[in-house]
């Protein structure tokens, strides 16, 4: 139903007045619900075993003396608690997720069917190797993709997640320039990186030296240039960058560290905006790491499993880390020594065990069941969907960047054109209208920024009432209903927090109430 400002409602709410409250703190299908402590009474159990006769505890002075602060509940109790709980959740299952540089899309249930084979769920690190040729196969197929898609010649699979992957790259190119007898010390990093980029070069002993953006938000050239000298080891580049947008003069970057005899590292985090259409090995990039986790569909978020392989040039292909896969006339083997391949420099081993197998099975899958043509059209309809979403925001937020042009897989707003309501303001006021928020406050070099990614998996449909809520809370800001905004989310089961309060002193540990002393 549309309601006669044009905008979505759903039967009923129009006569609901603000104030409502239910008598039980539900509101319908929405539970209220308590922590499991405070729920939790004494007495109350699931399972009542009686106590067994004639045996005795071998626990010794371990045994439980007293209470120990686990709450007593019954199973139905137990039950409910964690399943409206788990509805309260938001997952790319409920909704649209436009978080920025985060790839947030739908992972195929093929990819999830494949990772839960049983020759590939079940097999364990300390298997013989001759127990999981299937497992060396797969990840020999999908290293022979990424170098086909990058147009680069060697590949390390062990990077656990795309910081992961900057860090083998940067080892990779220290060790590269040690082994021509040099000392480089600065690594050009610029100012709308990654914050990890920075981070992984001074984590192995490089200075970091910013170079600024133009005002078309693209790395300032001139600026960089004048910053090459015989100390810098690499420049660090994302391609696309983090304001959404792709970096034309890379080949003059790389021309020009490569004048001065460094490397050229490029950050992978946003290749499903390029891939099938851009090969960086054609840009002269010496390492890239690719987030398997976003660009081929594996989850990604929560602290999951990620894996970040990372792609090199001929000039670093000798330095790849071990452990490695290769593939010989009896079959596949793993190289975990320098001394088995004569032709290897490896800096060394970044992790105990190979890779992430449920990664690697979930990306090969993705890879297979789109084939070529699809992996082109995943990068073409992210591409469309972010500037489908550009031009139709951009005349009521403003979009710092649409002057210079289409964006790539993300579109780049801030909260410039409203008094009194901020970046957060309307984030949260998004939660109300059933969106998770777009990231926040990122690129920092954009003040206010919001970073909107649709991905190639949302239909124009869901785009539209999107854009159409976003469009409405841009009417409500200018309309100077700030308190629309301050309070929100009004909506969801919990209200908004004191995040510098929070932060500054969280309550990490629930304490049972004190309970006052009789009175003697």
């Amino acid at each position: 139903m549309m309601n006669r400002e044009g905008r979505a409602t759903t039967p009923g709410n129009a006569a609901r007045p603000d104030a409502f409250q239910t008598h039980s703190g539900h509101r319908a299908l929405v539970q209220e619900e308590p922590l499991i402590f405070e729920l939790g009474r004494p007495g109350k159990i699931g399972v009542d075993l009686p106590e067994p006769k004639g045996t005795q505890s071998r626990l010794g002075n371990t045994a439980r003396r007293g209470f120990i602060g686990l709450p007593d509940l019954s199973e139905p109790e137990v039950v409910r608690h964690y399943v409206r709980l788990s509805q309260k959740n938001f997952s790319i299952d409920t909704g649209m997720f436009p978080l920025g540089s985060c790839t947030m899309k739908h992972n195929p249930r093929l990819n999830e069917k494949m990772a839960r084979l049983p020759g590939f769920a079940d097999i364990h690190p300390l298997q013989p190797q001759e127990t999981v040729p299937g497992a060396f196969e797969v990840m020999d197929e999908l290293a022979r993709w990424l170098k086909v898609l990058t147009g680069m010649p060697a590949v390390a699979m062990s990077p656990k997640a795309g910081a992961h992957g900057e860090l083998c790259g940067l080892m990779a190119i220290k060790a590269a320039i040690e082994a021509r007898g040099e000392k480089r010390t600065r690594i050009l990093v610029p100012e709308s990186a990654h914050g990890t980029n920075p981070a992984t070069a001074a984590l192995i002993g490089f200075t970091v030296d910013s170079i600024p953006a133009t005002p078309r938000g693209r790395v300032d050239l001139a600026a960089m240039k004048a910053k090459l000298g015989p100390d810098v080891a690499a420049v660090m580049v994302t391609n696309p960058n983090t304001c959404g947008l792709f970096e034309n003069e890379v080949r003059e970057i790389a021309d020009a560290i490569h004048g001065v005899g460094g490397y050229f590292y490029c950050d992978g985090a946003n290749y499903n905006a390029i891939v099938g259409r851009v090969r960086p090995g054609d840009l002269g990039i010496d390492a890239m790491h690719i987030n398997l986790h976003k660009t081929f569909s594996t989850p990604h978020g929560g602290g999951g499993p990620g894996a970040g392989p990372v792609v090199f040039s001929d000039a670093l292909a000798p330095f790849v880390p071990l452990p490695y896969v290769v593939s010989e006339a009896g079959g596949h083997r793993l190289v975990e020594h320098a001394s088995e391949d004569p032709a290897a420099k490896p800096f060394g081993r970044m992790v105990a065990f190979h890779g992430q197998m449920g990664m690697f099975t979930r990306a090969l899958t993705y890879m297979f069941s789109h084939g070529a043509d699809g992996l082109r059209q995943v990068a073409e309809d992210a591409v469309l969907n972010a500037n489908y979403i550009l031009a139709s925001l951009k005349d009521v937020y403003n979009a710092p960047f649409a002057a210079s042009g289409p964006c790539m897989h993300e579109a780049l707003f801030d909260d410039t054109a409203f008094e009194g309501v901020t970046t957060l303001d309307i984030a949260k006021a998004l939660i109300d209208e059933g969106f998770h928020p777009m990231t926040v406050y990122f690129p920092l070099v954009v003040h206010g920024a919001m970073l909107v990614e649709p991905t190639e998996t949302e239909s124009k449909e869901t785009l539209d009432v999107f854009i159409a809520s976003m469009r409405g809370l841009a009417e409500d800001a200018r309309a100077g209903k700030v308190e629309r905004f301050k309070g929100a989310p009004f909506l969801a089961p919990r209200a908004r927090l004191d995040e510098t309060a929070a932060a500054r002193k969280p309550v990490l540990r629930w304490e049972p109430p004190k309970r006052a002393e009789a009175a003697e």
